[in-house]
């Protein structure tokens, strides 16, 4: 559908020259390559690693592993999801560097690493049900948008729709699925799923936080942050 409505928009209003056009081209055609390699990976076994991993070391006799490994896979994962670099390049280019990519990268790494923590610890502890973390969740999410500067809202609600991408719907599933099997007190069907709404839940939070931590630091300089990220956007 992109490349059809490329073609046409192309004809009627874009009028590319030929270098241009075959750049853009070509770069749909990456795109579809990649978009096919990386489906028969999944498929060839790259979910069912993660199944594997998840289903071995929830196994062990040593409880706390299974939280810290979470804690650390979803410190790592974020950081080999495209649409992430992307939206955190897109910020930093329309900021003119104000609000620093790296920056945002960590935020989003310290998110989702809570937000897979609390997934094994929902999958360890019976007691712990998803609504227990989505509720005050959003609630703290929406409480925030009121405080904090526009565009930190923005990117908060975009990040959480690019942070449950393909690498965290693919692999941290299947590891939580894995590890959902292999505890005696959790429920597949129940406790296997959930994981991608609480990585789409924790970026919305932790941006913001971000957020008005500098919208503090803009008030103690006695700066307007709306007027400098407008001036910086100029």
């Amino acid at each position: 559908p992109i490349l059809v409505l490329f073609l046409v928009f192309n004809v009627v209003k874009f009028k590319l020259n030929s270098k241009s056009r075959n750049r853009i081209l070509k770069g749909l055609l990456y795109t579809y390559i990649g978009l096919v390699l990386f489906m028969t990976g999944v498929n060839a076994g790259f979910m069912e690693v993660g199944r594997i991993m998840g289903y071995s070391i929830a196994s062990l006799e040593v409880k706390w592993a299974l939280p810290a490994i979470g804690f650390f896979m979803g410190l790592v994962v974020v950081l080999a999801e495209p649409a992430v670099h992307v939206l955190t390049e897109q910020v930093e280019d329309v900021t003119s560097g104000y609000i620093k990519r790296k920056m945002i990268l960590a935020t989003l790494s310290i998110g989702i690493a809570i937000a897979v923590t609390s997934s094994m610890l929902r999958i360890m502890i019976p007691e712990l049900k998803l609504w227990h973390f989505l509720l005050p969740g959003f609630a703290i999410a929406a409480f925030l948008s009121f405080k904090v500067p526009p565009i930190f809202v923005g990117i908060a609600y975009d990040s959480g729709g690019v942070a449950s991408g393909p690498m965290t719907a693919t692999f941290v599933l299947a590891f939580a699925q894995g590890a959902a099997e292999a505890i005696p007190t959790a429920n597949v069907l129940i406790d296997g799923f959930g994981v991608i709404a609480m990585v789409a839940m924790t970026p919305l939070v932790a941006i913001q936080i971000l957020g008005y931590l500098f919208k503090l630091k803009a008030k103690k300089e006695g700066v307007d942050l709306d007027n400098t990220i407008r001036e910086q956007e100029v």
